[in-house]
């Protein structure tokens, strides 16, 4: 669980981040999530977007893939999410203290 100063550290991170994550048509299915997982192991810090044409609003989504990959909603900003998890073997990130 993030606290609000690691929130806010987290999101100016996010701001010279390209959006890596993109959901359409066919919502939310294993192959996102598990490019979820994969880009979250190798980077911590992943932006998403849910485009017009898909059923699950931003929120959503990012809370599905959040849960499903044990991760933390950093941010929603209308139509992009950035999801945030720690690698514990290699942490890149060095989120404020609690």
């Amino acid at each position: 669980m993030l606290n609000s100063k690691q929130r806010a550290y987290l999101r100016g991170l996010a701001n010279s981040i390209d959006t890596i994550l993109i959901l359409g048509k066919g919502g939310l299915n294993d192959n996102v999530i598990n490019q979820a997982d994969t880009a979250l192991t190798a980077r911590e810090l992943i932006k998403g977007k849910v485009l017009e044409n898909c059923e699950l609003s931003s929120r959503e989504a990012a809370d599905m893939i959040a849960e499903a990959t044990n991760s933390d909603v950093v941010q929603v900003i209308g139509s992009k999410f950035v999801l945030y998890r720690e690698n514990e073997d290699e942490s890149v990130i060095k989120l404020p203290k609690k």
